[in-house]
């Protein structure tokens, strides 16, 4: 990263001294030059090249059938309580999901080049640059490091050179990329993009233009999601061509998705200001928090019985169109990161 290596090999060691369930672990070979043992070195047993798994691998494998209730993935994202929560996505309905909004929110068709700039280890990585993406069969980009190093422009340099199309990153990078000044993307062929997208917290209208006008040339729709680790895809969304957008404003539910205000005593209310709730199951929702299922009911089902509650304040305005105003509990959201306040406190 910014043209040094890390040392995730260590790192990783250094992890799995206190989890002796581990059985195996893949290495790849990914820092270049020769394999140094010293830097790297191998657990006898547990340790294995990945390069070499491949090499005693057919190229054609049977894939697993399984169920649609199935265990999918865990993936761990901030409580208020400082401990973190293990979400459990199953297979079935979360691909349904991650699968329907890749195509219809990104208008994918065949030729188009997708990039979503999210870390993988994060819930839009994990949606949309590898499962909701191949489940469709997309072309996508992924990139590893700074979008800063070796230079400032170095997205729109990406995009010109791999013919991005449609291109969805957080507001906190568009932020930065203002900061940069227009110069940067000015200096490269954007035109093949034609759709953009938002993800992570809420976009402020000034971000919002300046995005449509300096990397859309004033063409390309804006899709401003909304969603979370716990929704598994998105929820709230223009559908490009469909839907006109709102500089600020995450539009409607997505086709199928029922979302509702209520007010602090859980009364339904259609306008001005409350907090954001889902009526009714969807096919990308968590199923429970990982060996805690009294704290999932507790966080999640408790504040408004019989309703999901985001922890969200949002308002709705007179063309019936969601804005999502951020948390309303003791996390932070952090350039599309939830972070606790324990976890604040811990770092310093």
């Amino acid at each position: 990263r910014r043209g040094g290596v890390v040392p995730l090999k260590r790192m990783a060691d250094d992890a799995l001294a206190d989890t002796p369930t581990i059985e195996h672990v893949l290495v790849v070979h990914r820092g270049g030059g020769a394999i140094d043992a010293t830097h790297c070195p191998m657990t006898e047993g547990r340790d294995h090249w990945w390069h070499r798994a491949l090499e005693a691998e057919s190229a054609h494998n049977e894939p697993a059938r399984m169920e649609s209730e199935d265990l999918l993935f865990i993936l761990y994202t901030s409580g208020t309580t400082g401990q973190p929560k293990g979400i459990v996505h199953t297979t079935g309905g979360y691909l349904t999901q991650a699968a329907a909004t890749t195509r219809y929110v990104f208008d994918l068709k065949d030729g188009d080049v997708f990039w979503c700039t999210a870390d993988v280890g994060w819930v839009t990585g994990h949606s949309y640059v590898v499962y909701g993406p191949l489940a469709i069969g997309a072309t996508v980009v992924m990139y590893e490091g700074a979008p800063d190093w070796p230079a400032r422009d170095r997205f729109w340099e990406i995009c010109e050179r791999h013919g991005v199309t449609v291109f969805y990153t957080a507001p906190t990078a568009i932020r930065a990329f203002m900061k940069w000044g227009p110069g940067h993307p000015a200096r490269h062929d954007l035109s093949q993009l034609r759709l953009l997208g938002t993800v992570g917290e809420p976009i402020n209208p000034e971000a919002w233009i300046w995005y449509h006008t300096h990397i859309g040339a004033g063409r390309c729709p804006v899709v401003d999601t909304w969603w979370q680790t716990e929704t598994g895809g998105i929820m709230l969304t223009p559908l490009p061509g469909v839907v006109t957008t709102t500089p600020g404003s995450a539009t409607i539910p997505f086709p199928g998705i029922e979302i509702e205000m209520v007010d602090t005593a859980g009364k339904v209310v259609h306008s001005g200001g409350g907090y954001l709730t889902i009526p009714s199951p969807w096919p990308g929702m968590l199923r429970t928090i990982w060996g805690d299922d009294a704290r999932y009911r507790e966080t999640y089902w408790s504040r408004f019985p019989g309703r999901y509650f985001a922890g969200d304040g949002a308002k709705i305005d007179d063309d019936g169109y969601w804005w999502i105003l951020g948390r309303v509990d003791d996390v932070l959201n952090v350039a599309g990161h939830r972070i606790g306040t324990m976890e604040v406190e811990s770092a310093l």
